[in-house]
């Protein structure tokens, strides 16, 4: 399991949502984010904040694969100076409230067939 995580500026975020739907990434999360960063060169103090967004999203490894050689390959950003951000992250272990480790839930999926 990983843990694919995208940053992207909310004028992406069409760009983003199609980028999911062809790779039928059906299930994520995401939230509003401020972006702070330091001025330019020639300009002191901080740059105006960004309003980005950022996805998580937990999938199979060749499904996140997948995704972040795709984010890697897009041209949707609609600012060239700021690309869309992706990681990826191993998930060392995956609990759900009431019901203990992974197994239950795994379990619960294939009772779910």
């Amino acid at each position: 399991m990983k843990l694919v995580i995208l940053m992207h500026l909310e004028d992406d975020a069409e760009g983003v949502e199609q980028l999911l739907a062809e790779h039928e990434v059906a299930a994520y999360s995401e939230l509003p984010v401020l972006g702070h960063g330091s001025g330019a060169k020639g300009w002191y103090g901080e740059v105006a904040p960004y309003r980005s967004r950022m996805l998580l999203a937990f999938l199979k490894e060749d499904k996140a694969g997948e995704l972040i050689e795709a984010v890697e390959r897009c041209t949707i950003c609609k600012h060239p100076h700021h690309p869309v951000h992706a990681w990826v992250v191993d998930v060392e272990r995956s609990v759900i409230s009431g019901l203990g480790s992974s197994d239950a839930h795994q379990s619960m999926e294939e009772d779910k067939r």
